[in-house]
């Protein structure tokens, strides 16, 4: 009797996994966050970037420094692969919330709340 299910079962699994191999886009940086266009961000992002794509120099003195992806949401990397770049939030008392991240490979992220969540800014 359980002879009878095993097709069945290896089927499912065989749909399962060609269904979830058809959805995979691959291993691009941008594939797993959300993205954003650098048109789509905020003016000080922009410049920022421009800061970043210049070499600076930079307003704050923690711009350029290695970013930890301690919370993991960033593609695991070894240390030192990421480095973190203040943008100025209008208004804000100190640098705020909201920050690029850089790797190595090109990649470039931004976030607006502090590293809760991360958008891979599009070029």
């Amino acid at each position: 009797m359980v002879l009878r299910f095993v097709p069945r079962l290896l089927l499912c699994l065989l749909v399962l996994v060609v269904g979830c191999s058809a959805t995979d886009s691959g291993s691009g940086w941008a594939d797993g966050p959300a993205t954003v266009r650098v048109s789509q961000l905020p003016a000080e992002a922009r410049q920022t970037l421009a800061l970043i794509d210049n070499g600076g120099p930079f307003p704050y003195a923690r711009d350029g420094i290695v970013f930890g992806n301690f919370e993991g949401l960033l593609p695991k990397q070894k240390r030192g692969y990421y480095h973190e770049y203040t943008v100025p939030t209008p208004g804000s008392r100190d640098r705020g919330a909201r920050r690029i991240v850089t790797g190595q490979g090109g990649e470039i992220y931004y976030t607006d709340d502090h590293y809760n969540t991360f958008r891979a800014v599009l070029r």
